[in-house]
């Protein structure tokens, strides 16, 4: 009897062992690929955006009326301390932000370099050489799943891809599905689906290899990991009463054994 289990346990073992194949990223690029053909990408602003836009010029004096003045608020009641603290724009529903002295502005749907020209042509008739500096303030993504720590992230840099992405939240465990990666987009409240295969080499090509604000990333469980989960606690009792009464029977043919002899 306990050659027989050996036996099972040994063949679950080799049946159950996953391949390199199963958990290895980008198996289509071989290592003659030295370079992978990505446009160049921008982000563009969307509704609810929420931007710092800096206006400078050669006359600092004349610029002051096209920025909005920084708000301060208190730290610390007990000392009166405080610190003063960017005022922001966010874009409206109609894709405007609304700015001193020139008015309101449509930035949804513009890239950074194109809201930034724009301005400056608008700036024009006010003040000579305008500097403008856009800043989003509230780019942020979120991955979910299975990952070793999902959460919401925020970018730096106005520029992520996929793969950072994951990165940041400290890469898929074992039991992600890598084939099937959701990717769930918000362009002004129209939601878009897309999967994608981290082991092919199309991810380079996929539409959200370069994410966009507020996109949220999302690693299903593998097979193991489902099949795994429908254990539950009644299934887990009854496999250790199978196992106690399989320790017991090998008790009793060995004692039996023993007396034969």
């Amino acid at each position: 009897m306990i050659k027989y289990i050996t036996t099972v346990l040994v063949v679950f073992l080799l049946f159950s062992c996953a391949t390199k194949d199963d958990v290895v990223y980008f198996n289509g690029i071989n290592s003659s690929d030295n370079s992978v053909g990505l446009d160049s990408y921008s982000p563009t602003y969307h509704i609810d955006d929420e931007l710092v836009i800096v206006v400078n010029a050669i006359d600092a004096e004349a610029a002051k009326p096209f920025n909005q003045m920084a708000v301060s608020y208190m730290d610390d009641i007990r000392y009166a301390m405080g610190r003063e603290r960017i005022q922001t724009y966010i874009i409206d529903h109609e894709g405007m932000v609304e700015m001193p002295v020139i008015g309101k502005v449509k930035l949804a749907g513009l890239n950074r370099a194109q809201a930034t020209q724009l301005l400056k042509d608008k700036l024009k008739d006010y003040i000579k050489d305008p500097i403008v500096n856009i800043r989003t303030v509230n780019y942020k993504i979120t991955v979910l799943g299975e990952v070793n720590r999902p959460g919401t992230y925020t970018a730096t840099n106005e520029r992520i891809t996929l793969i950072e992405a994951i990165g940041m939240a400290g890469d898929l465990t074992i039991y992600g599905e890598r084939e099937n990666v959701l990717v769930i987009q918000d362009y002004d409240g129209k939601k878009t689906y897309t999967r994608v295969n981290l082991k092919s080499d199309d991810l380079f090509k996929s539409p959200v290899y370069y994410l966009s604000q507020n996109d949220v990333v999302y690693v299903e469980p593998n097979k193991t990991r489902a099949r795994g989960s429908s254990i539950g606690a009644a299934t887990g009792v009854v496999i250790s009463v199978v196992g106690i009464l399989i320790s017991v029977a090998t008790l009793v043919v060995t004692v039996m054994n023993n007396n034969n002899n």
